[in-house]
């Protein structure tokens, strides 16, 4: 185990800035994601931690080592890390236990010691049974476990996960996901996962770090991430808060033409600002605006209702109703986050 230190990290492709001197100290042991939306900068910081990209400035170090920055770039295959790839990289011609003996095989092991740790290693991921299988006779989730148990094999000093399992259905994400939970209280890794999904991130990770237009917005632990979002971006990306733009009079905020009272609790700066609420955070009724109904979708154990705000749309989730498109229903907050503009 290793840990990782990112210090003043640019990276540009041409004229445009993909990551803009991001800092970042995970500690050994550490499960940090890197969240945030398609072309964030989380994968491009992934790829130059293992050595596939070089840095335009900044360092990288892994344990106590510089791997890049202006003294040099150490290549991917002398940094002891294992990595796991979206679309699982497995040898089609290879059986299972040959896949995962292929790093081992790299390094000129004894046939012993190839065997006893492949074996390990297939334990670790619960495919002991079908090390002879071809991946041809797989499921994408076996696919990925024995990606996981390549990547493990070698006694990586930090292991990287780019989004493994977006290519899974919804079922199996959740199933493996459990597993690298498991694998990781088991092995203790040092562990940075790539995801768009903050339901994923949130689950697994010590810390999250939400990644926007090549910047990290807020890291911290996943329950302040979410409690406790930093900027307007966090908390719309990080459970989906309704984000609207008025301003702060007194303790009302101001949307166009409709007013809301503000609650007890929330800090208020006169002045334009943003108002992030989640859906869960409103309630039908009381003393809020009457808003037209544009849609209502029964969810289960909750029903979404969604109105419309001038140009935006405001969801609302709570019990059941009956209510019918154009109706007007009012709406309070029972919760909100502030940020003056």
């Amino acid at each position: 185990m290793a840990g990782v230190e990112l210090k003043a990290v640019h990276k540009s492709y041409g004229a445009t800035a993909v990551v803009k001197g991001i800092s970042l100290n995970i500690a050994s042991g550490e499960f940090i994601s890197l969240l945030g939306p398609s072309g964030c900068g989380k994968t491009t910081t992934l790829r130059m931690i293992a050595g596939l990209e070089t840095l335009d400035a900044g360092t990288i170090s892994i344990g106590a080592d510089v791997v890049d920055g202006p003294t040099g770039h150490l290549p991917p295959d002398k940094r002891a890390l294992g990595m796991v790839f979206q679309s699982y990289a497995v040898w089609p011609h290879k059986s299972v236990a040959q896949n995962v003996a292929y790093p081992l095989l790299l390094q000129r092991k004894p046939r012993m010691e190839v065997a006893q740790r492949v074996a390990e290693a297939l334990d670790w991921v619960r495919l002991s049974a079908l090390a002879d299988r071809m991946p041809s006779q797989l499921s994408g989730g076996q696919l990925q476990r024995v990606a996981i148990a390549r990547a493990l094999v070698g006694s990586p000093r930090v292991l990287l996960l780019d989004e493994p399992l977006s290519n899974l259905d919804a079922a199996l994400r959740e199933e493996l996901r459990g597993e690298i939970a498991a694998l990781r209280a088991r092995l203790g890794t040092t562990m940075i996962f790539v995801t768009h999904d903050q339901h994923e991130a949130l689950a697994l990770a010590d810390r999250v770090a939400v990644m926007h237009q090549g910047v990290i917005e807020q890291i911290d632990s996943p329950e302040r991430i979410y409690q406790s979002p930093a900027t307007p971006f966090v908390a719309g990306f990080v459970g989906g808060a309704n984000k609207l733009e008025g301003r702060v009079e007194g303790r009302r905020f101001i949307c166009g033409s409709h007013t809301f009272d503000l609650p007890h609790g929330v800090t208020a700066t006169e002045g334009p600002a943003t108002l992030a609420v989640r859906a869960e955070e409103l309630e039908l009724g009381g003393t809020g605006p009457a808003l037209p109904l544009l849609a209502r979708l029964f969810l289960g154990s909750a029903t979404e209702y969604r109105f419309t705000l001038g140009d935006a749309v405001l969801r609302v989730v709570g019990p059941a109703r009956e209510a019918r498109p154009g109706e007007a229903i009012t709406v309070t907050l029972k919760h909100a986050r502030l940020y003056p503009r």
